[in-house]
C-alpha cells in the first residue's frame, strides 16, 4: 500500500476539470511550455473561477511553438489571445521565474 504525500493528495481531490486541465498544462510537447504552463498551474490551478479555468483551456488550444514565441516575447500576443489569465502567467512568471522571458 503507497502512502498519499502534498501533491498527491490534493490532485486526488481535485474535480475532473482541473485535473484534465493541470495534466494538459505539465504535457505539452515542448518542455519550456511544460515549465510555463505547468509551473503556474501547479501554484494557481485551486484558486483559478470558472472564467479563468476556461481562459487557460482556450490558452491550451494553441499551438506550442506560437505560445511559446509570445510568452518570451519574440513575436506580438495577437489580440485574440490576450486575457486576464495570459497576463496573470506572465506576472506571475515574471516574479518567480523561469528565466528567458522578455522584460
Amino acid at each position: 500500500m503507497s502512502e498519499q504525500t502534498g501533491n498527491d493528495a490534493i490532485q486526488d481531490n481535485r474535480d475532473p476539470r482541473r485535473k484534465k486541465i493541470l495534466f494538459r498544462c505539465w504535457h505539452r510537447g515542448m518542455k519550456e511550455m511544460d515549465l510555463l504552463l505547468g509551473g503556474f498551474a501547479d501554484a494557481e490551478i485551486d484558486k483559478l473561477s470558472e472564467e479563468e479555468l476556461g481562459e487557460l483551456e482556450h490558452l491550451l488550444s494553441a499551438q506550442d511553438h506560437d505560445l511559446y514565441a509570445w510568452m518570451s516575447g519574440r513575436v506580438p500576443l495577437p489580440q485574440e489571445w490576450d486575457g486576464p489569465l495570459y497576463r496573470r502567467i506572465i506576472a506571475y512568471h515574471e516574479a518567480h521565474g523561469p528565466a528567458g522571458f522578455a522584460s
